[in-house]
């Protein structure tokens, strides 16, 4: 068996980054830059008005109040082009260029307007509601670096500096190979002995961010056909999931399939729980991983492993887990030399803090509990945790 990190580590160094390709900018959202996206000009490219005022030069109100000659009009989109002079004010809009001379803008409440004048009612330090030339971004800064993922935040950044399209990071073709014959498909009604295909859909549901997914056909408890379907599953993918046959029982015939097929697995036992019997592997450029039949051990082991492998393969900066600290509402029994992944509920104290409630499992087959989790809290081997205690939560 070997620690979460380290076969963290095993499967940093193994997975490769897959090509680049060319997104318009209304499809980018969830890619992964392979660009930095830059500033093309100044932001704001003028001096712009924060309020609907008045420009003025500062030192002229600075005996408020101050009757001033109003000689023009700056509206968002069409400035007022002239110099100001002292003694002279220009109505300046929200969003609107400040006039050259101008070193500060009055809001409108704060003055009175009347026959070519206007009276300055209060005095307005200088940079008073304006926003500089290239204060919030100058050219050619990065305004978002390369390996990160796009969100919908991040698309009228790229607007403003003109990307139509961006580069991003190819995603990797995605297949879950679910295993056993007492798995039947969603669609039936499971006989004696049987059950439906949850791990499947799950999964597909949380890849569906990074990859390219494909539900494969349900693979029986025999080598032969398991070798078979291995085979074709790996022509038409970047990353292969195998659900169930993980472990050393008499059905259990992944590992010895994979094997036979030329794979060379990197590890095949965690000193975790759950997800003990995960199993990482490579075929050549394939990245194959061999998960626990059980839905929580599915699920924590694909959220900690296997997301982590489709992000590196688009050179995602970060590639785990968002991670924070919570406080535990209660005791938390550790496991003999194995450290603990447990899903959880996240609420928060009236103070603020970040609170941790263990949801309350019957076991790793408990996958109706594990839906109303909200993130996997790490428990120290042996003693665990107790009531009070913090510990590293990272977030589904």
């Amino acid at each position: 068996m070997i620690p979460i990190d380290e076969a963290k580590r095993i499967v940093r160094s193994m997975t490769r980054p897959l090509g680049t390709v060319s997104v318009s900018l209304e499809d980018c959202v969830g890619w992964v830059l392979t660009e930095d996206i830059s500033a093309d000009l100044d932001l704001p490219p003028f001096d712009r008005s924060q309020m609907d005022g008045f420009a003025v030069k500062s030192s002229d109100t600075r005996n408020a109040p101050a009757e001033l000659d109003l000689i023009g009009e700056s509206v968002a989109g069409r400035g007022w082009d002239g110099v100001l002079r002292s003694g002279q004010a220009v109505k300046t809009m929200t969003g609107a260029r400040v006039p050259e001379g101008a070193d500060a803008v009055q809001q409108i409440e704060l003055a009175e307007q009347g026959d070519g004048k206007v009276t300055i009612l209060k005095s307005a330090s200088a940079g008073k509601n304006i926003v500089g030339k290239g204060e919030e971004i100058k050219a050619g800064e990065t305004v978002i670096a390369k390996g990160e993922r796009i969100t919908k935040a991040m698309v009228a950044t790229m607007a403003a500096f003109g990307y139509s399209a961006v580069q991003v990071a190819h995603r990797p073709r995605l297949s879950i190979l679910s295993t056993g014959s007492e798995i039947v498909d969603v669609s039936e009604v499971p006989g004696r002995d049987q059950i439906r295909n949850s791990n499947s859909p799950m999964i597909a549901a949380f890849a569906g961010e990074y990859a390219a997914t494909s539900i494969l056909p349900i693979a029986t408890d025999d080598p032969a056909g398991l070798k078979i379907a291995i085979t074709e599953a790996l022509e038409d993918c970047d990353c292969l999931v195998i659900s169930g046959g993980v472990s050393v029982g008499d059905y259990d015939f992944t590992k010895p399939v994979l094997r036979e097929l030329g794979a060379e697995l990197h590890f095949e036992k965690l000193e975790l729980k759950p997800g003990k019997p995960t199993v990482f592997a490579t075929l050549g450029e394939k990245v194959i991983f061999g998960l626990p039949g059980n839905p929580v051990s599915f699920a924590v082991t694909f959220l900690v492993f296997v997301r982590m492998a489709l992000l590196l393969m688009q050179s995602a900066s970060e590639p785990e887990l968002r991670k924070a600290f919570a406080t535990v509402t209660h005791d938390i029994r550790g496991t003999k030399g194995r450290d603990g992944l447990l899903p959880v509920k996240v609420g928060f104290s009236s103070d603020g803090r970040m609170l941790i409630e263990s949801l309350k499992f019957s076991g790793s087959s408990n996958f109706v509990t594990f839906a109303h989790a909200d993130a996997i809290a790490f428990v120290p081997r042996e003693h665990g945790l107790s009531k009070g205690e913090v510990t590293e939560v990272n977030f589904i």
